[in-house]
């Protein structure tokens, strides 16, 4: 047989060939490593640190992020390192109970730090055949009609039939592509580092208590075993922001705010953030294509960060795959950026709006006031939390029922629960009619024939990612929708 022409091409090259390289071994980069995987994609993730960094913005994962844990099997993994919370309507500071009856099998998060989040999916990526090189920084990309060439710090080339930039806010891959990152700059900015503290516990939660009566960007959080995490506006907007704080800067911006520094010590890391807001134009150019901070960078208000960028990879991942298998139908891979990136914007809309929240002023007070009595209602609070957790989500599949679009929560069938039925990452017709079939996609598509007290259509078909492409019991309604994200048939 004919090598395919990329592979030619990647010969005379003298570079070694993949299917997908993925730029940064981050929770986004090493989730989609996991997608691809499963559909039996070659991927190779390059990261440019050599280790991990022990840093973890990310503080844990919500709602929907459980669901695309448990959907891939991964969940009591999670569960077995980290603990639930139910903070519900969790918005600019206001903090509400949980809703009742919210549209979820998993009505709660998980309190998983970044690096426990990133071990975990690194040690999936790897089982499932995943190649992960650290110390790997690439400094440049070319692509052409086959594939894109990167080379890396030490000369090294690479070239793969696809690549995706996950490699963060200062996405080398974003800017070597050219694609633009409008938004709006930092205006405020906030120290954020894990530390101990002498203080006495009771005197640190009272003081506290007393400062973000006015102050809600100000924090210091026990994490166990002494150390502290500790959250204090900085005195302006540094210049610099890839430059750490000094231990004496929260020391000084802590006796400026709560009149005393908790006899701060021993800083594991050090950081900064601040309330920057940019979208990427472009999910997608031609072969390359941008997911997580890559793609898109929010204050950290909510926790929204990481589970975005998740959230981005488990769209990604299986139209990807699809492409590269070569049975993807036209227009699939340019989904990506037409669903995700309307999500991305909201994300960036609801940050900004904390932001104004957040504020010290007579007027921010006011709403945030305002804002909570409304919240209060339990139409609001759901509203508000499904937005935060992306249990709402629901992409524009055109006109329907009223599941088509949204994302199936678990329900419990006769014989399981629907999510063990999903580990797999295939498509999935829940049948609950016995009558229909998808014969000719059946290697795409797993049919199971069920029923489940919780669902109230005769049948349901899912994308690999969960949401609903079809309602219905016709079966050549079916045929006609199952090439739009299937492909052709076969056989």
């Amino acid at each position: 047989m004919r090598a395919p022409p990329a592979e030619i091409q990647s010969r005379r090259m003298g570079v070694l060939m993949t299917d997908v390289i993925v730029v940064g071994g981050g929770p986004t980069g090493l989730m989609l490593a996991c997608e691809l995987r499963l559909a039996g994609v070659r991927v190779v993730v390059l990261e440019r640190l050599t280790e991990p960094t022990g840093q973890s913005r990310g503080r844990g994962l919500h709602a929907r992020s459980v669901e695309m844990m448990d959907q891939r099997g991964l969940l009591d993994r999670f569960l077995a390192v980290s603990e639930r919370f139910q903070v519900g309507g969790f918005f600019g500071g206001i903090t509400k109970p949980w809703p009742d009856r919210l549209d979820t099998a998993h009505p709660y998060g998980l309190t998983t730090p970044q690096p426990v989040t990133e071990r975990l999916l690194n040690e999936r990526a790897l089982e499932l055949g995943a190649e992960i090189r650290r110390g790997c920084e690439v400094v440049g990309l070319s692509q052409d009609g086959d594939g894109v060439t990167v080379e890396s710090a030490d000369g090294t080339r690479l070239r793969s039939r696809y690549l995706v930039g996950c490699d963060g806010a200062r996405s080398t891959v974003r800017k070597r592509l050219g694609v633009g990152f409008p938004g709006e700059p930092s205006r405020v900015e906030t120290l954020l580092g894990d530390m101990e503290v002498t203080e006495d516990p009771a005197t640190v939660a009272a003081v506290v208590e007393e400062v973000r009566r006015t102050q809600l960007r100000f924090g210091v959080i026990p994490l166990g075993e002494g150390v502290h995490r500790i959250v204090v506006p900085a005195e302006g907007v540094a210049e610099d922001r890839t430059t750490a704080p000094t231990l004496e800067e929260f020391k000084r911006q802590l006796r400026a705010f709560a009149g005393t520094d908790f006899g701060a010590h021993s800083p594991r890391w050090l950081s900064r953030f601040g309330d920057a807001t940019r979208q990427a134009e472009r999910y997608r150019v031609g072969r390359v294509l941008l997911a997580g901070d890559a793609a898109h960078i929010h204050p950290p208000t909510g926790g929204q960060g990481l589970n975005l960028g998740i959230q981005d990879a488990f769209n990604l991942g299986w139209k990807l795959a699809a492409e590269v298998n070569g049975w993807a139908p036209e227009g699939l891979l340019d989904s990506y950026h037409t669903e995700r990136h309307p999500v991305g914007a909201r994300v960036l809309d609801n940050t900004r709006a904390q932001i104004a929240l957040l504020g010290t002023d007579p007027g921010a007070t006011a709403l945030r006031e305002l804002f909570s009595k409304l919240m209060d209602f339990e139409e609001v609070n759901r509203y508000v939390t499904e937005m935060i957790t992306a249990v709402g989500v629901r992409y524009d599949f055109g006109e329907g029922h009223e599941l088509l679009g949204r994302r199936m929560r678990d329900v419990g069938l006769k014989r399981g629960r629907l999510y063990e039925l999903t580990h797999g990452g295939r498509g999935l017709l829940l049948d609950q009619t016995g009558r229909l079939s998808v014969a000719g996609w059946a290697d795409r598509v797993d049919h199971v024939a069920d029923v489940s007290e919780e669902l109230d259509v005769p049948a349901v078909l899912l994308r690999p990612d969960g949401h609903v492409a079809w309602v219905g019991e016709d079966q050549q309604d079916l045929l006609g929708l199952l090439p739009k994200w299937f492909g052709a048939a076969t056989g």
